[in-house]
């Protein structure tokens, strides 16, 4: 299950995958997502927040997030990885070479620290 929700005011993806995810989950979170952006022009950050990343349900929950960057990539402004996971510095490495955005690593408790460095202008 990924939970997921927009900070509207601050244009802030919220995103905590609670167990592993599925196709399904990015099918809803797409939808979301493009409804947000056919009113505003881009994301300013996305907050992934999980202690440890629980991974997919399936190979189609990994296509069906490579996917989803891909679509949206270019209109997000900052990743901010809240985690403990090992996860993190591969996300972070390889957000570097394949996405638009500033891609930061944040310890699991630094979480407010991370949504400050997402609203900053």
């Amino acid at each position: 299950m990924l939970d997921y929700s927009i900070m509207e005011p601050q244009g802030i993806l919220m995103l905590e995958p609670r167990t592993p995810i599925s196709k399904e989950d990015f099918e809803g979170l797409s939808a979301t997502v493009d409804g947000y952006l056919a009113q505003h022009a881009k994301l300013h950050g996305v907050l992934v927040h999980t202690r440890e990343f629980p991974g997919y349900e399936n190979f189609d929950g990994f296509i069906a997030h490579m996917h989803f960057v891909r679509k949206h990539h270019t209109q997000v402004e900052r990743v901010a990885v809240v985690t403990d996971s090992v996860f993190a510095s591969i996300a972070e490495t390889l957000g570097k070479h394949f996405i638009a955005a500033d891609v930061r690593h944040f310890p699991f408790a630094d979480s407010p620290r991370a949504l400050l460095w997402l609203q900053r202008e």
